[in-house]
């Protein structure tokens, strides 16, 4: 089949449009942590993920009901889905635990070792072969990790194996993710992980201890927090119906951006200069393995452009 330009142009308009959709997510996600940091010094964790995944449950219901949608999911992806949905709900219950002991912008650096753990397993899980470049950046990345943990002090132990435990949960979430592109609605995939999510919330709670039901503020926080989860998890599941993940992955590290910059503005937690050293250790080597995508499908847009004229 020949690719005409007007073809081309359409292509890469549509990932113009992806990249939109994906920030916006992205905006929504590094908002959520911001307002979940700030919940969980008040109140126990499964608990602010209660309310938030109750919102993210009733927002899939009304999606659901609104486009017609039917519950039942097709057999050949049924696991894959069901599967998705334990891994974000894993990566709910350990990134909010972990929030409770450490600062924002160390633990969601941590968080974003996640496309380094993708390109570590992608051997055994989707079959791809890793280059030299790949195993430096992937090698870089974690010492990285180790100049934020600096183990036997800087950070707290049980804290940072909550934030591995979702760095690597997020990292199969986006495998699955792409598996499932162009094979399952997006409201079927939204609303299934938030019922599971929710599921496994409930489950949770007997570690949480005593709770007590919060206030008319802090429960319209949870609120919140469970709306930009919705919007945010809804947005990254559209983004990647329209182009492959990997397109977009450079665009994740404006997160870590932002976490910086609401740990330090927000809670006057200011990374020091090893901890930052670090940050910045991941984020380079996390861009250095979606750099190369980024600036094929740039070029490629850009030589689109110039044969549609």
């Amino acid at each position: 089949m020949t690719t005409t330009p007007a073809t081309q142009a359409s292509a890469h308009t549509l990932w113009l449009q992806a990249c939109s959709i994906f920030l916006c997510a992205i905006v929504a996600l590094a908002t959520l942590d911001m307002l979940a940091k700030d919940l969980v010094a008040r109140h126990p964790a499964p608990l602010v993920n209660l309310v938030r995944y109750g919102t993210v449950l009733l927002m899939a219901v009304v999606l659901m009901h609104r486009r017609g949608t039917r519950w039942r999911l097709p057999v050949a992806h049924r696991r894959t889905v069901l599967w998705r949905g334990v891994m974000l709900g894993t990566v709910g219950v350990t990134f909010m635990q972990a929030l409770h002991t450490m600062p924002l912008a160390e633990a969601t650096a941590i968080y974003f070792l996640s496309p380094l753990i993708i390109v570590a397993l992608s051997p055994w899980l989707l079959g791809e072969q890793v280059r030299a470049p790949q195993a430096a950046a992937v090698v870089a990345g974690f010492v990285g990790m180790l100049l934020i943990v600096r183990p036997g002090g800087a950070l707290p132990l049980v804290g940072t194996v909550l934030m591995l435990l979702a760095a690597g949960a997020y990292a199969m979430l986006q495998i699955l993710t792409r598996r499932l592109a162009g094979k399952v609605s997006m409201e079927q995939q939204f609303a299934w992980t938030a019922l599971i999510c929710t599921v496994m919330t409930v489950l949770s709670l007997p570690t949480a201890g005593h709770l007590d039901w919060p206030g008319a503020r802090d429960l319209a926080l949870m609120a919140t927090v469970g709306a930009l989860s919705g919007i945010g998890q809804y947005l990254l599941i559209e983004a990647f119906q329209k182009v492959p993940a990997s397109s977009l992955a450079p665009f994740n590290y404006f997160h870590l951006l932002l976490a910086v910059v609401f740990s330090v503005l927000v809670f006057g937690q200011r990374p020091d200069a090893i901890a930052l050293l670090g940050i910045a250790v991941i984020g380079c080597a996390g861009l250095a393995l979606t750099l190369p995508v980024f600036r094929a499908q740039w070029l490629a847009m850009l030589a689109a452009r110039q044969a549609h004229r």
